[in-house]
């Protein structure tokens, strides 16, 4: 146990200071403190002893220099065990901190400002706080060091609990969160400067990554499999993962990959759209003039797929929404999350009778971003752009000797839009902006053709088909063909083009070709 004598305290988040100030003060503890965080003590009533009066050095280079001082990091990393060390330390005046609380400058907060230039980030790059944490760390045998607010209620309890004590343990635990903080402040400013002088379609030299631990997830995808869910430090928009969790049981693995796919697959839509996702592909997708009809017309795709589905959806979901979803449920169908932008009270409230199923509110809607996807191979991760590439009508080539009509171009956009979000290879039908038959992640598209069809069943017949990635060979089109398929979308770039367009041209499908494909491993 290691009774705490004396304090330094120096922080930029004041939340919650007081409450562990007033802790050590009411144990006699001397506190040291700087620049605000001495005043927001001293305007407390609580006695600080100035760190520029204890070192009989001013603070200087506009608050640059405060804290970098041999009478300071002495009194830190001295080894309290160590003959040497106290000789040494009382020789030059240098008295034992046993504590240090301090929390660093908001880089990540201030370069995630729109407007931020780079001299401004490099002020907010703080030098003595990551200084005094690494070195109280360091020294963790002898010095507690405190890096969050949430950190402090445990602190006083222990103080309370062991007469102004701390375990060696708590301490260790403290040090182990503290260089956890400062790698990830240098990440987040690693990252930063690599952005800042990067050439354009050039990916950084070292990669560097922080992601902190929410929480223990109850098992992997498989019950035999340990799991744990970790997010980023910064909320970087509208995301799954950052998402405000309204109602329902925890979320386990599978849901927040399947959440991932249906917000994912919505945001993609400036109309109302509803995605339902089973296993993380869409079993059902629809847009429409309102949320009701989106899912009505989603869920049409394939409702024997949608038991035990995620659905996601793009507007704010009103009681009309959640009466849609609950007779839905009605009828066999089991939904096993929702996650949307926002919820009315009734809504809310209409949707959370079902105690267990996790109700999630992600936030304003915003389009699709063109941010890095990172993916892990053992030994290494594989980083790309996300595939946010968008086309419109004016960039479809027609191949066939017949053009699709308007009514064609709007269903195939959607197909092609819809399609790029199916695991590969995939081959989608659509009738107007609505999804009739999906057949995912199959290694023969000519299989992905035969699922698609099945599931659409009647419905195939003047329906619009997309393929993610070009026809092989023409088995698929003329599978296409005799369900009574209209129109294909696809990339081309087949060596066997021309005996695909020729099938296309036999059973009078209108073909067009974007050149781009929409690979989703």
């Amino acid at each position: 146990m290691k009774k705490i004598q004396r304090a330094l305290i120096s922080v930029y988040d004041k939340t919650n200071l007081l409450e562990i100030a007033n802790a050590l003060a009411q144990r006699s503890v001397e506190i040291l403190s700087t620049g605000g965080t001495a005043q927001h003590l001293r305007d407390a009533g609580i006695d600080i002893l100035d760190v520029s009066n204890y070192t009989g050095f001013p603070e200087m280079l506009d608050g640059r220099v405060k804290t970098l001082h041999p009478k300071i990091h002495g009194g830190i990393l001295a080894d309290q065990d160590n003959v040497e060390h106290n000789a040494q330390a009382k020789a030059h005046g240098i008295t034992p901190i046993d504590m240090v609380i301090c929390n660093l400058y908001p880089f990540e907060a201030t370069v995630a400002q729109p407007d931020v230039t780079l001299p401004h980030a490099i002020e907010n790059i703080d030098i003595g706080g990551p200084t005094m944490i690494r070195a109280a760390a360091k020294n963790y045998r002898h010095v507690a060091v405190l890096t969050e607010s949430s950190q402090y209620p445990q602190i006083i309890s222990d103080l309370d609990a062991s007469d102004g004590c701390l375990s060696e343990e708590r301490r260790f635990e403290l040090a182990q969160a503290a260089f956890a903080h400062t790698a990830h402040y240098d990440t987040a400013i690693a990252s930063y400067l690599a952005d800042v002088d990067s050439q354009p379609g050039e990916f950084a030299t070292d990669l560097t990554l922080h992601f902190r631990k929410e929480r223990t997830l109850r098992y992997g995808e498989n019950p035999h499999q340990r799991a744990a869910f970790y997010k980023t430090g910064a909320n970087p928009g509208m995301c799954a993962a950052w998402a405000n969790q309204l109602s329902g049981q925890p979320l386990s693995f599978n849901n927040l990959l399947d959440l991932e796919a249906a917000l994912e697959i919505v945001k993609d839509f400036e109309t109302a759209a509803c995605a339902i996702i089973k296993h993380n592909n869409p079993c059902g997708l629809a847009t429409a003039d309102n949320l009701q009809d989106a899912f009505t017309n989603a869920l049409e795709c394939d409702r024997t797929s949608a038991f035990g589905s995620i659905v996601g959806l793009n507007r704010k979901v009103t009681i009309q929404t959640a009466n849609i979803i609950r007779e839905a449920a009605n009828t066999g169908v089991k939904i096993d999350a929702i996650i949307a932008p926002s919820y009315t009270k009734k809504a809310l409230r209409a949707l959370s009778r079902v105690k267990r199923r996790p109700i999630l509110e992600a936030g304003s809607l915003s389009a699709a971003e063109p941010v890095l996807q990172i993916r892990n191979i053992t030994g290494g991760v594989l980083v790309q752009d996300s595939d946010v590439h968008d086309l419109d009508a004016d960039d479809l080539k027609v191949a066939t000797s017949r053009a699709p009509t308007e009514a064609e171009i709007e269903s195939l956009l959607f197909a092609w839009k819809a399609c790029k979000h199916v695991k590969s290879n995939c081959i989608l039908l659509a009738n107007g902006t609505q999804s009739v038959g999906i057949g995912a992640g199959q290694m023969s598209r000519v299989d992905a053709a035969i699922i698609a069809i099945r599931k659409a069943s009647e419905k195939a017949k003047g329906a619009v088909l997309a393929s993610d990635a070009y026809f092989p060979f023409p088995d698929g089109v003329e599978i296409a063909g005799e369900a009574g398929i209209s129109a294909i979308i696809q990339p081309g770039g087949s060596v066997n083009d021309d005996p695909v367009i020729e099938t296309a041209d036999a059973y009078g499908i209108a073909m067009v070709l974007t050149g781009v494909r929409h690979f989703r491993h």
